[in-house]
């Protein structure tokens, strides 16, 4: 049975700008199922992996939407609930002429939030080996993150690598800040962390010692993207740069998520054993995040979220490229 990736948080409509308004001067949009784990386990899912989401929407037409999205693109929803107690989150993304975007989000509470602790259960973590990924958008308020605290501890006992999206999201926190020492204990847990440039300089004053530190604390691979420039890894074995290729960026939407698909989908391939990825050699990883570029790379040229997570044929054809 090929190992288990389980991305856990938030499925979420979003409404995403056609970059275009109507006569009397307003924008529209189109609807698109996402939400940062939800795309992840999609960008497994489309790679060939077994993927599985775990989280909560509303028991509404939005949620069972996402629900059948998450299916029809292979994604097993066992550990995927609904509720009747909140609605499911929505978030308005617009894009700039570079296909950057802003979000304005309506998520405060959303079922997503309303995950507990107990609602984890232990035959989700069923097999000895496998990935349990994370994103910060689960820290946002006290409940959340002990049940995301929870889902971690499960993991790890299970054997499974634990991925950390930092993937920060200032208006989703109170008053639009972030509590730095809950993000931080958080990755502190992780086997696996990926996080931008600029999020590190919201954590830390020295990006640099703050990796240096997080390895020593026992993370085993942390990978640093920054904008267009190449991707680096630090490791305990060393350290590298990916350089990314040129292409013709149309929605940087799911960039990140693609990314972090290809990487889980790279680590479950290698069997998902969290001691095990302790002594991969810098070749073995540079192939893994290699491979990831190329996902992130590809899903740019396409608009929307689901639908611009490439399958294994076009990873590849793009990796090819660089």
């Amino acid at each position: 049975m090929m190992t288990k990736v389980m991305a856990f948080g938030e499925a979420l409509i979003d409404f995403l700008s056609n970059g275009e308004t109507s006569l009397d001067g307003q924008e529209s949009f189109t609807k698109f199922p996402g939400g940062a784990p939800a795309n992840v386990a999609v960008a497994v899912a489309r790679l060939g992996g077994n993927s599985h989401f775990a989280g909560q929407v509303g028991d509404d037409a939005f949620g069972h939407f996402l629900k059948d999205s998450l299916e029809s693109y292979g994604v097993k929803t066992d550990s995927m609930l609904m509720t009747k107690e909140a609605k499911t989150a929505l978030a308005f993304v617009s894009l700039d002429s570079t296909g950057e975007r802003s979000f304005e989000f309506y998520r405060n509470p959303s079922a997503d939030m309303l995950f507990r602790r107990e609602d984890f259960k232990s035959e989700w973590f069923y097999a000895p080996q496998g990935v349990f990924h994370t994103c910060s958008n689960t820290l946002t308020d006290a409940d959340i993150t002990a049940a995301t605290m929870a889902g971690i501890l499960m993991a790890k006992a299970a054997g499974w690598i634990v991925s950390i999206d930092v993937n920060l999201r200032m208006n989703l926190w109170p008053n639009h800040q972030v509590d730095n020492a809950r993000v931080l204990n958080w990755m502190r847990q992780g086997d696996v962390i990926k996080a931008s440039l600029e999020e590190l300089e919201v954590l830390s004053q020295d990006p640099l010692a703050l990796i240096e530190q997080l390895l020593a604390d026992g993370v085993s691979l942390f990978v640093l993207t920054d904008g267009g420039n190449p991707v680096r890894y630090f490791s305990a074995n060393g350290q590298g740069e990916i350089v990314a290729p040129t292409v013709a960026v149309k929605d940087t939407t799911a960039a990140g998520d693609a990314f972090v698909g290809g990487l889980l989908y790279q680590l479950a391939q290698c069997g998902g054993d969290r001691e095990a990825l302790k002594s991969f050699s810098d070749a073995e990883l540079a192939d893994c995040i290699r491979f990831a570029v190329a996902c992130g790379a590809e899903s740019v040229t396409k608009a929307g979220a689901y639908p611009s997570l490439p399958n294994l044929e076009q990873a590849e054809a793009r990796l090819a490229t660089f």
